[in-house]
């Protein structure tokens, strides 16, 4: 793993052994990996991210001393404001400060797991309460820094694409370059802007490794959990993604966001396959993001036609949040569409060889499920679309596919449109 030069560790922490490092680094510490949303797992989404070690010696490369360190921290509130300008200058919506004990958390973590809701991701289950404990996953940490950055595409309408059986619907946060190599980017610069006049000892994640994104964003005054699990904000929606930095810098912590949803249930009533099974608690087992991007295997019989053209996660529980009628469209390029991904037709991605999904999906975070995965997910699409001659040309040009996954579904598919 490459270091840029003159960086220290954060109370000698390591790469926790959740983080296989080395088949998805890239130069400059980026990697290819998705998203994921539901219940905790919003808060991990998903386990192979790398996590940044970063920091500071005693002496940074500009020069400054843990004096300059001390000095800083007398305007503590000021520095935070001055994070805050920097944190907009490199295209951040928001960065609040939260401290690290999540205590309250765990029972609710506790309780989602003992509930399997967690389906196969056994990495959920293996770092038990670690998760809620950022102090024991970066031994030093005092403060989290979370920062917020808007997502939502200049694309084709979203609801239109999911009302066209023919076309592939692919969540909105997957359509541009894969988010985890932007955000990382910009906040490992963070970081290094804030050592540069306070120096620090950090730790930069982007869905990587066993964090409470969406806890510690609350404490940090940037949103509440809505019902669906996701954060909320009245001014941004939930169109956005989450980073962190873990500092031991003692700044001062933001309050807490209270929650704005009221008794509205839309996300729950909107769900196709009934995963948000209560206020605040995903079954993730049911959501159609794990069943198309964590399930390796097959997916259940039961739960295919619900997943309708949705090819790549879902969004659903987003659309018909009354808050996110007041999202705002991404300035960051990274985020628009690729590859025609916001109106392709099933049958052409269907017909995309294994070459031409390594190429075409290079950078994207779908890239991560994988060529078999994607011919799977886009076999059950298939089968849920309208019968047409050009589908079942499609489906049958597969039958005999080499991946016996692909063939299973494949086969679920033609049986549904011959009856």
């Amino acid at each position: 793993m490459e270091r840029p030069p003159d960086q220290g560790r954060l109370a000698c922490a390591e790469v926790s052994d959740e983080v296989d490092v080395q088949p998805v680094l890239e130069a400059g510490c980026e990697r290819s990996a998705g998203r994921f949303g539901v219940g905790f797992a919003v808060e991990m989404r998903f386990e192979a991210a790398a996590a940044i070690i970063c920091g500071v010696n005693d002496v940074d490369h500009a020069g400054l001393s843990r004096d300059s360190r001390s000095a800083a921290l007398e305007d503590a509130a000021g520095l935070v404001e001055r994070i805050r300008g920097w944190g907009r200058e490199l295209g951040f919506d928001a960065v609040g400060v939260s401290d690290v004990d999540l205590s309250d958390a765990e029972p609710g973590l506790a309780a989602w797991l003992a509930a399997g809701f967690h389906g196969e991701m056994d990495y959920m289950a293996r770092h038990g309460m670690k998760r809620a404990r950022p102090s024991e996953l970066v031994p030093g940490t005092l403060r989290v820094l979370s920062a917020r950055m808007n997502y939502w595409p200049a694309a084709e309408v979203a609801r239109e694409v999911l009302e066209d059986g023919r076309r592939a619907y692919v969540s909105r946060y997957a359509l541009g370059r894969d988010y985890h190599k932007v955000l990382r980017a910009r906040l490992e610069r963070l970081a290094q802007r804030i050592a540069a006049e306070a120096p620090h000892g950090y730790r930069v994640f982007t869905d990587s490794a066993p964090v409470l994104e969406v806890e510690l964003a609350n404490r940090a005054g940037l949103g509440w959990r809505g019902k669906h699990t996701l954060l909320l904000e009245r001014d941004a929606s939930s169109w956005f993604f989450l980073g962190e930095i873990f500092t031991d810098l003692p700044l001062p912590a933001d309050a807490r966001t209270g929650g704005h949803c009221g008794t509205c249930r839309a996300c729950l009533d909107a769900c196709p396959t009934r995963a948000i099974v209560a206020p605040y608690q995903v079954d993730a087992r049911r959501c159609i993001s794990y069943l198309t991007i964590e399930l390796k295997g097959a997916i259940p019989e039961a739960l295919r036609p619900a997943i309708g053209n949705r090819i790549y996660g879902c969004d659903d529980c987003q659309l018909v949040c009354p808050w996110n009628r007041f999202a705002r469209l991404a300035v960051e390029p990274d985020y628009l569409p690729r590859q025609g991904l916001d109106r392709a037709s099933l049958v052409d991605l269907f017909a995309w060889t294994e070459s031409e999904f390594a190429s075409r999906m290079a950078g994207s975070a779908i890239y991560r499920i994988g060529y078999e995965r994607w011919l799977r997910n886009l076999a059950v699409a298939l089968g849920n679309a309208p019968t047409t001659p050009e589908v079942l040309a499609a489906l049958e040009s597969r039958a005999e596919d080499r991946s016996p996954l692909v063939r299973e579904h494949v086969a679920w598919a033609l049986q549904r449109h011959r009856g």
